[in-house]
C-alpha cells in the first residue's frame, strides 16, 4: 500500500475518533483499487491506525487475510459490488444513531446538510453486524444515496476518496444534531423546501 493511501486512512480515522463519531475500537474504513480493496483490520483502533491495521482483500475472491478484516467486511464488499464507489466509510455518529430509533428518514433542516445530503434513509435489520441481510439493506440504500443510518447501529458513507466519505458522515452527524434540538415551530428558510422529501 502507498505511503499517500496509508496516510489519508490516518487522518481520516484520527478525525473521526477526534470527532466523537467512533468510539475507541470502533468504525471501519475501506479504499477501493480495482478489484481490491484496503480495509481497516478487525478490532483496529481509527484513531492510532498503523501500516498493519489496513488489510488487503479480494472484493469478488476469497481472501486468505478475510478473517484480520473489518467484521463489516461483507458490508464493504456488497457496497463495491453494487455501486461506483471507491471508498467507505462506516462510523456511529451519536446523534445520527439516536435518531434513527424514531425515525426512518432524516430531512435536514440546516443549509449545509440541505444540499449535501437532500434525504438520508434508515434501514433496519435484524442483525447490524456482519450480517448479510445488513449487507443487502445497505447496498441497496447507497445505490441512489451517499450515506445511510443502519438503525440503532450507525452510518455508511461512500464517496470517491475517504475524505468525501468523511464529509459526508459529518455533514449527516451536524444535521442530526440540530434536528435533535429542533422544536415544533422552527422557522423555514429554504426555497422549495416541500420538495426535499421527494429527493
Amino acid at each position: 500500500m502507498e505511503r499517500s493511501l496509508f496516510n489519508q486512512f490516518r487522518q481520516i480515522g484520527r478525525d473521526l475518533f477526534l470527532r466523537g463519531l467512533v468510539n475507541s475500537h470502533a468504525g471501519n474504513m475501506s479504499v477501493r483499487v480495482g478489484g481490491r480493496m484496503f480495509i481497516t483490520r478487525r478490532g483496529s483502533m481509527l484513531g492510532r491506525l498503523r501500516r498493519q491495521d489496513i488489510v488487503d482483500v479480494e472484493i469478488d475472491l476469497p481472501s486468505s487475510h478475510i478473517l484480520l478484516a473489518s467484521s463489516e467486511i461483507g458490508v464493504h464488499r456488497k457496497i463495491y459490488k453494487e455501486t461506483s464507489s471507491l471508498s467507505i466509510v462506516h462510523a456511529h455518529p451519536p446523534f445520527s444513531v439516536l435518531l434513527s430509533f424514531f425515525e426512518d428518514e432524516l430531512l435536514p433542516r440546516d443549509s449545509e446538510g440541505s444540499y449535501v445530503l437532500k434525504r438520508v434513509p434508515i434501514v433496519a435489520v435484524e442483525k447490524t453486524v456482519g450480517a448479510e441481510e445488513a449487507a443487502t439493506a445497505v447496498a441497496e440504500a447507497l445505490r441512489d444515496y451517499k450515506v445511510v443510518i443502519m438503525r440503532g447501529h450507525g452510518s455508511f458513507a461512500r464517496g470517491e476518496i475517504l475524505e468525501e466519505a468523511y464529509m459526508l458522515t459529518t455533514a449527516l452527524e451536524s444535521s442530526a444534531f440540530y434536528l435533535f434540538y429542533m422544536r415544533e415551530g422552527a422557522k423555514e428558510f429554504r426555497r422549495f423546501a416541500e420538495r426535499y422529501k421527494d429527493w
